[in-house]
């Protein structure tokens, strides 16, 4: 883009422009300069998207930690460090070690063949007449006869028949199953490496047709088999960044913002269509909200609110499921009875300047923030707020109103460079993420002399921020489960699952006659499914299997 052939000193030129035509303060010239600075840094293109668990992550962290050092900060990672490391899981991975061997062939793993994600790690040789079911070998299946019996049913389910096929084998005598389809349909099978569901009583494995072709050519033969499936868990660690201003009070307020982003949308959350190994920048999300945390530690640190500590945090894996400030909230760094309240800033970076309107979620959390918002002075405050009273919603906050917090949201909108390659450091209105950041500092000012606020509970919302269903039970997923099933971090008040009885902490593991193995899983379900419908729901709570009926709204 032609952005990106400016130089940084053109950039400044334009935005010093700006700054002047505006008569802003010298102060606030600085911060606006410094936003610039932090954001064209983070969106730059050599920050690969700021993927979690990414080398662009890492560099992001580096940045913002020496930020945090210079503006005056504390360490308050673990061991007093910046970083707080964490553990993301990505699902399944088959690993090296897996082969399939057939008269001395070497199959290539996902061109011939490729184990199911459900197979146990298991090793199997033997000499097998593909024909006959024997005890102690593997079995050869055709899928052609069960694809074509089935092909006018909407609601068959192929994954369910091979794993009810599979039992019935192994019940049987057989050691390994390998499955391939001599049929024109297609079974659209695949290695799904987010698929959570138990292992299988023996091996499954998938012959491509032309392995088949190539390497079973003879019926009637008998062939020297070798296959051995190892699968494991793929995983990658983000970290989250953390400082820390310690005034020796009781109470902690906690400032957050984001720094993650899609990278090259590997992780299937990209919106723009057929993207393929294009970086995204997010400069708005959550460069913007970045860039305003640093710049908000630099005026407290200087402030002369000292009733209050004040833990700066920019989290990791926020796109993938919250997963970085659920992982704080679990392992604080400080005391979490101590938290007075946590301001959350995601995507704060294009201001209106029209309508100069932002949006603040969790307005409920707590009473104080009616009585700080409606005594801010027009003269003072040229923003018009768009009120949610919600503590949940598809940002970082909602981990912290998990744990009874007051929480603040601070948001200026979506708009048609979302989650998109498009998302570039010169779409962002600088001087209205300034508004953003003097609103926020009046807020702490507001609150320096209250002591711990009061906590109040919300309405629930959805924490996914694209509908991809028109149906919902009402659960806040836990994104981060790596169980099979889906957990419920949060039930919705009025809604199908409550009505049901679920409770957070219970775990979906069938919706009618669709298993639930994953989050994947999950919204293929409710995508089979329309308002007013009926179905039973299974879940697990602790050890117990429940089976209730819902009635989608």
């Amino acid at each position: 883009m032609l952005i990106r052939a400016l130089s940084i000193a053109s950039l400044f030129l334009i935005v010093s422009s700006n700054i002047q035509a505006q008569k802003i303060k010298k102060a606030d010239k600085a911060i606006v300069t410094n936003l610039q600075a932090h954001i064209a840094y983070l969106a730059d293109d050599k920050l690969e998207g700021r993927r979690a668990g990414s080398n662009g992550e890492k560099l992001a962290g580096e940045y913002i930690s020496k930020q945090f050092a210079a503006v005056g900060l504390q360490p308050k990672g673990p061991d007093n460090n910046w970083f707080q490391p964490f553990e993301i899981n990505e699902g399944r991975q088959v690993n090296n070690a897996t082969l399939f061997i057939i008269n001395d062939n070497d199959l290539k793993l996902n061109i011939d063949y490729f184990p199911l994600a459900f197979s146990p790690n298991a090793s199997v040789e033997a000499a097998v007449s593909t024909a006959l079911a024997e005890k102690g070998v593997p079995w050869f299946a055709d899928l052609k006869n069960m694809l074509e019996d089935n092909k006018d049913n909407p609601h068959y389910d192929l994954e369910s028949a091979i794993k009810e096929k599979v039992s019935k084998a192994a019940s049987k005598g057989a050691t390994a199953l390998v499955l391939f389809n001599t049929s024109s349909i297609k079974d659209n099978l695949k290695f799904n490496g987010k698929d959570r569901s138990a292992s299988s009583p023996i091996p499954v494995v998938y012959l491509t047709p032309k392995a088949v072709s190539t390497y079973l050519q003879d019926e009637s033969g008998t062939y020297d088999v070798k296959i051995r499936v190892d699968i494991g868990d793929k995983t990658r660690t983000g970290q989250n960044v953390i400082g820390y201003i310690d005034n020796g009070a009781p109470q902690t307020i906690i400032l957050g913002a984001h720094y993650d982003h899609l990278g090259l949308g590997e992780d299937g959350n990209s919106m723009a269509p057929n993207v393929k190994n294009q970086i995204h920048n997010g400069a708005d999300d959550n460069a913007s909200g970045t860039a305003a945390l640093i710049e908000l530690a630099r005026l407290i640190k200087a402030s002369k609110n000292k009733n209050n500590n004040y833990l700066f945090i920019a989290f990791s894996a926020e796109e993938l499921g919250l997963n970085g400030s659920k992982y704080f909230t679990q392992q604080p760094t400080i005391d979490m009875k101590s938290v007075n309240y946590m301001i959350n800033m995601d995507m704060v970076g294009r201001l209106n300047d029209s309508s100069k309107t932002l949006t603040v979620g969790g307005y409920g959390t707590s009473p104080v923030w009616g009585e700080i918002f409606s005594s801010m002075s027009p003269k003072n405050n040229p923003l018009t707020f768009k009120f949610d009273s919600s503590g949940t919603g598809p940002s970082d906050h909602t981990s912290f109103y998990r744990m009874d917090v007051p929480v603040l949201f601070f948001f200026t909108g979506l708009h048609t460079d979302y989650h998109k390659p498009s998302d570039d450091f010169n779409k962002i209105n600088y001087n209205g993420e300034l508004l953003v950041i003097k609103c926020i500092e009046n807020i702490v000012t507001a609150t320096n002399t209250k002591g711990k606020l009061a906590f109040a509970k919300t309405r629930e919302t959805q924490t996914s921020s694209t509908a991809r269903f028109s149906v919902s039970l009402g659960i806040m997923p836990d994104y981060t489960f790596t169980g099979a099933g889906v957990r419920a971090d949060g039930v919705s008040d009025n809604r199908p699952a409550q009505k049901a009885g679920i409770k957070s902490g219970d775990v979906i593991i069938q919706l009618g006659e669709h298993s639930i193995s994953s989050m994947e899983a999950y919204m293929q379900a409710l995508s089979k499914f329309k308002k007013g419908d009926s179905t039973t729901v299974k879940y697990k709570r602790g050890n117990d299997t429940l089976e209730a009926k819902v009635t989608f709204q």
